[in-house]
Order: C-alpha cells, then sequence, then structure tokens
C-alpha cells in the first residue's frame, strides 16, 4: 500500500511540474503569434494556457487579441478579469471601459472610465469630459433614434469586410476581400491607425490570403442596379495585394482608390517585420471605356506615411484624403489638394478645424455642399462615428455627430449619399454578416408601431436598469437601447416587419431570441414583450435534466441528445463563458472502474458539445465516478435500478464569463 501511495505521490508531483511548464511553452509560441499579428492563432493558444494556468499575462494578451479583431463581448469579458488580477496594468481598466463601451454599457463604461482617470494623473480633463460626454450623448440618442430605416445590404455583403459602396454607372462599386476565407477566428478587416499591410518582413506576403484576417485581400467590386450577381469590377490594378474602395468625377471618367504594393526596399521595425503603408492612384477611362494604368498620386510615400481614403470632387479639381503624414494633428487627418491650371495637384491642407487628436476618415461629400467624414476623436458613441459639416467658401463648419442609429458603439464610415432620403454607409457593428458591413439608410416617413417592455431578474422579479435590449429586423439591421432605471425600454416598429428580440446584462445570462412581427396589422399598436435574465452564479452546478447512461455505456443516447443541444445554445447565446461539464456514475462497479467510466461518458457530452461548434477552450470535460451520490444508493446498498439511474447524471457550472 505504501508503495502505491508513493507512485502516486510521485506521479501527481510529476504533473504538477508538467503543468506550468507546459503553460509556459504555450505562453511562448502564443506570444510569437501575437508578435506576427497572427491574432486567431494567438487566442487559441492564450486560452489553452489559461486553462491551465491562470496567468494575468494570457489573460491580458487575450483581452488584446480579441479587442484588435473587434469581438468586442469577449474583449470586455477578458478585460474584466485581467483588470482585477494582482498587478494588472491600469490601462487594462481604460481597454476594459472602451469594449464596454463598444457594447452599449454606457452607464458601466462611465464608472470604468471615472475609475482609470482617478488613477493616472495624467488624464487631462478634457479627455475625461470627452469620455463621459460620449456615453452620455449615446444613452440620450438611442433613446430618441434618428427617424431611418437601417437595412444590411445581404445581397453585397459577404461572410467577410465589405465596405465603401458608392454609386456608379446605374449600380454600387465597393472594396471586399471575401475571397480565400481560412478561419472564423479571421475574419475582422482593421481600421483606424492600424496598417493596411503587416507582415514578416524575412517573407513576402501570400499573394491569396492575408495573415492578418485570414481573408482574402480587397478586391473592387461591382453590382448592377436591381442585380443580385457581384462581378470583379473591369480595371487592372497591377498589385496582388490590397485595393480599397474607389471615387468617381461627376462624369464618371476619372477614378481614384487606394491600393498596397510592395515597394522594391522595404523598411522594418521589430526586426523582420515589415509595415507596408497605403498609396492613392488613379486612371482615367479612354475613348473605349477601357480603364488606364494606375498613376501613383504625388505624395505618396510609402515608407514613412500612408494616404488613402480618396474622395474626388464632382469638378475634379478637389481631392481630399486621409493620411498619417508628419505634421498632423493626431493618427490619421483629412487632407484637400487643390488641382492647378496644369493639372497638377498643389501640396496637401490639413483640414484643421475637422482634424482632431484622434482618427479621421473616408471624406465625402452629399448633397447641398454637405461634407461627410468619419472620427473616433470627439464626442460619439464609440469608435469611427460618421460626422457632418459644411462646406462654405473653401472652409468647414463645426462638424455634428449623425446619432444613432447612423452611427453605433462601433466603427461606422464611408458614408455616401445616393438620393436626397437614401443613401449607403459601412460598419462592423455586432450582429452584421461578416465583419465590415455595407448598410443602406433610407429616411422614414412615418411611424404606426410601438414595440415596450420590462427587463427582469428572472429569480427575484425586480426590475433590471441598464439592460441592453437588441432589435433585429429580417434585413439584418439590429437597433439597440439601454433600459432605465425601472428596467424599461421601447423601440419603434416599421410596418409589414420581422423582427428578433433579445437581451443581455452584465452578470447575467442573455435572454434568446424573441420572435417580433407587425405583418398583418393595420391599426397603430403596442406590442408588449417583458424579458427575464437569470443571474450568473460561478461554480454553481446545474443539473442537465435527462441526460442519463445506459448501464455501462458512454454514448449519448437521443434523450440526452435534446438536453446537450440546449446547452450548445445557452453557450451559442453567452459567447463569453466557460462550462465544465461533470459526469457521475452509480455506485456499481469497482471505483476505479466507475472513475474511468463517467470521465469517457463527460468526454463523450463534451465531444457532442464541440461538434457543434463549440470551441474546445470554453468547456472541460471532468468525470467524478461514483464520489458525489445524490441518495444513500453507496456500494452495498440495495437500491432500486431508477435510484441507482438518479446517481447517473450529467451537470454543469460555469467557471468564467
Amino acid at each position: 500500500m505504501r508503495k502505491i501511495l508513493t507512485i502516486s505521490f510521485l506521479v501527481t508531483s510529476l504533473l504538477c511540474l508538467w503543468i506550468p511548464v507546459k503553460a509556459q511553452y504555450v505562453i511562448k509560441q502564443a506570444d510569437t503569434q501575437y508578435e506576427l499579428f497572427d491574432y486567431a492563432k494567438a487566442i487559441d493558444l492564450y486560452e489553452q494556457a489559461y486553462r491551465q494556468k491562470q496567468t494575468l499575462h494570457a489573460a491580458e494578451r487575450l483581452a488584446s487579441c480579441y479587442y484588435l479583431v473587434q469581438n468586442y463581448k469577449e474583449a470586455e469579458s477578458w478585460y474584466a478579469i485581467a483588470s482585477a488580477m494582482p498587478g494588472s496594468d491600469p490601462t487594462d481598466l481604460l481597454n476594459y471601459a472602451r469594449a464596454l463601451q463598444n457594447n452599449s454599457k454606457y452607464l458601466e463604461a462611465k464608472g470604468a472610465y471615472n475609475k482609470y482617470a482617478a488613477m493616472n494623473n495624467n488624464v487631462t480633463q478634457a479627455q475625461r469630459n470627452t469620455w463621459l460626454l460620449s456615453c452620455d450623448s449615446a444613452m440620450i440618442w438611442m433613446k430618441s433614434p434618428e427617424h431611418v430605416n437601417i437595412d444590411n445590404q445581404k445581397t453585397l455583403n459577404s461572410k467577410q469586410s465589405d465596405w465603401g459602396a458608392i454609386v456608379y454607372n446605374n449600380g454600387v462599386v465597393f472594396a471586399s476581400d471575401r475571397s480565400g476565407s481560412l478561419s472564423e477566428h479571421q475574419k475582422q478587416d482593421q481600421k483606424g491607425i492600424r496598417p493596411f499591410l503587416k507582415f514578416d518582413g524575412g517573407h513576402k506576403p501570400d499573394k491569396k490570403i492575408y495573415g492578418w484576417t485570414g481573408n482574402g485581400y480587397l478586391r473592387l467590386y461591382y453590382q448592377k442596379e436591381n442585380s443580385g450577381d457581384v462581378q470583379i469590377f473591369p480595371v487592372t490594378i497591377g498589385s496582388d495585394y490590397h485595393n480599397g474602395p474607389p471615387s468617381f468625377t461627376a462624369k464618371g471618367d476619372e477614378m481614384y482608390f487606394t491600393l498596397t504594393r510592395i515597394p522594391k526596399k522595404l523598411e522594418y521595425d521589430k526586426g523582420r517585420i515589415a509595415t507596408i503603408n497605403v498609396e492613392i492612384y488613379s486612371c482615367k477611362k479612354d475613348s473605349t471605356g477601357n480603364w488606364s494604368v494606375p498613376v501613383p498620386f504625388r505624395y505618396n510615400n510609402v515608407n514613412s506615411y500612408s494616404v488613402g481614403d480618396p474622395y474626388i470632387s464632382y469638378d475634379g479639381n478637389l481631392l481630399f484624403f486621409a493620411s498619417n503624414m508628419p505634421g498632423g494633428k493626431g493618427g490619421t487627418d483629412i487632407y484637400y489638394c487643390r488641382r492647378d491650371s496644369a493639372g497638377q495637384w498643389g501640396k496637401p491642407v490639413n483640414i484643421e478645424s475637422i482634424n482632431t487628436s484622434g482618427n479621421e476618415r473616408t471624406p465625402s461629400f452629399g448633397n447641398d455642399d454637405n461634407f461627410y467624414f468619419s472620427s473616433d476623436g470627439r464626442v460619439g458613441m464609440g469608435g469611427l462615428d460618421i460626422y457632418k459639416s459644411k462646406w462654405i467658401n473653401g472652409r468647414l463648419t463645426p462638424p455634428v455627430d449623425l446619432r444613432y442609429p447612423f452611427n453605433s458603439p462601433q466603427d461606422d464610415f464611408a458614408y455616401h449619399v445616393a438620393t436626397p432620403i437614401s443613401g449607403y454607409f459601412s460598419s462592423n457593428r455586432l450582429d452584421g454578416l461578416g465583419s465590415d458591413d455595407i448598410y443602406k439608410y433610407t429616411v422614414q416617413k412615418t411611424i404606426l408601431f410601438a414595440l415596450e417592455g420590462t427587463a427582469y431578474d428572472k429569480e427575484t422579479k425586480e426590475p433590471l436598469p441598464n439592460a441592453i435590449i437588441s432589435l433585429t429586423s429580417a434585413t439584418g439591421a439590429t437597433v439597440k437601447v439601454q433600459t432605465d432605471l425601472d428596467g424599461k425600454y421601447e423601440f419603434r416598429l416599421d410596418t409589414n416587419s420581422n423582427y428578433n428580440l433579445a437581451g443581455e446584462k452584465t452578470g447575467y445570462r442573455n435572454d434568446g431570441n424573441s420572435a417580433i412581427t407587425t405583418v398583418g396589422l393595420v391599426h397603430s399598436t403596442t406590442i408588449r414583450r417583458d424579458l427575464y435574465f437569470e443571474k450568473i452564479k460561478l461554480n454553481v452546478e446545474i443539473v442537465l435534466k435527462d441526460i442519463y447512461y445506459d448501464f455501462d455505456k458512454a454514448n449519448i443516447r437521443p434523450d440526452a441528445a435534446r438536453e446537450l443541444d440546449k446547452l450548445v445554445k445557452i453557450m451559442q447565446d453567452n459567447p463569453t463563458i466557460w462550462i465544465e461539464l461533470g459526469s457521475h456514475t452509480d455506485s456499481r462497479g469497482s471505483d476505479v472502474y466507475n472513475q474511468w467510466l463517467s470521465q469517457r461518458r463527460a468526454n463523450s457530452a463534451v465531444q457532442y458539445i464541440i461538434d457543434r461548434g463549440i470551441s474546445k477552450n470554453r468547456i472541460t470535460a471532468k468525470g467524478y465516478g461514483e464520489t458525489r451520490l445524490v441518495n444513500g444508493c453507496s456500494n452495498g446498498v440495495p437500491c432500486s435500478p431508477a435510484e441507482h439511474q438518479a446517481n447517473r447524471r450529467t451537470e454543469f457550472h460555469i467557471v468564467k464569463y
């Protein structure tokens, strides 16, 4: 017996030593992928490492990775964990506030911003006011949204990044990286201050797949009006890499666009990591309708800074663009150049009246000299917001935010006016078809229907303030509102429309989709629908009813599959939770055998869930054998088959949310 105990102790000791060693090895691999900007691989490896050993480094890197790929729900979860761990950096709290803002949790974001500002003496009062006013403004705008319909353009959009739609030649031209998709983790295109192309400079990047996103490179596409067919736009760019959305003169015979090319002489940062800045090129259409060879913009400087997002005025004499060239006010500023009588572009002029210390992007003109652009440096809802200014005698008036639902807590950009009451913009707002999606807006004329209700704590039946309620139309557009102090919410509804209603609240399991319709309603009506949220309790066992196993078997029975599908649905509706799934046996058979059998059963249940699309990193199988019987049917105690069946059960508990 002593020998067995000694061997057991030795094995246990070796396992205890092996776990941190393995975790360190996985962390090292994850760090390598992180430095190479392959965030999909890094996420998987950091999650594996965190499961083995819960370190601050893994939590911070997971938060950063998820934020960089614009998965803000996961980013919020991991920044919450990281900022609460001993030794965390104050910037974890700042990023937690930003993630809360990205998820429409403005009241919680205000609290986090205030806490961070109190910890950091370098935060100016102006910066603090911008954060707090942005949260306050967003809450007000969401309660009184603009009278406009927002529709996801499903015939244009793919599961990848689609953006920059403009009207041209009885159709729409836009950019997309839809070809060559690799991974579900890697569908987010990067904007803002991020470089257009970044790769290991020791090797030229793949000409089909962009490693950062796992998708193809951006290409120009065209869809003719009233046609569902999307085709490559007929222009020879001369680059295997990114081509950004174009801008056309009024006659449609001159085009400016952004592209990425690999220069002959590369400059590196961080050793062998190369950053390729974007450039502007232009083409002219000849008498046969063909586009010329692209010509570089006079102020391109590929190794020093980027110039992109070109917008050519209708008369072709002004070119607006975004750049991070030296001398600007922030990350990327908006400039313009004027064309002289010889056809040459004059020096860039920084439009200081609209630029900030943040990033300004995607300039364009609409009707009546209205000038539109996006910025993340002003009071707004979060990320890039769309703003409107007026071009008067060569100057722009103070910008005005277009408010909700033109803007969202995510990036909203590339605004294009098509008619006096409609147009397009792009957004990576949640619940889209892909990463960046193209949306069409149409000004509303009449409002006939309303939806209202109250959010409740499922257990206490108390109203829940500050819950986020989402209403998604059949076209895929989602609007959100935050419940008031009494837990109440309200939406306006369109005629003959179908919707899905859902809600979320920090610390609670999400209330799943509920169908809402106005189809067939002919009189003004208020529809009422209440939502109930179940509070998350960590490490509290929840029994999955009717998950039983045949004696001495580990296979999933049909009755068990139906119950496991419910758990799959919970994990789909709550993408940040991790669980441990435990399996139990009755007392018949030896203790060692029952431990082995219960682990097999737990593994079977977990594999069933993984096979339905749940990440393996989010669920752990644990066999308990006969160590946690629910009745007195222990070894040698006579019991009925039903009593033994009660012990052959499966439970789960949430270990992280």
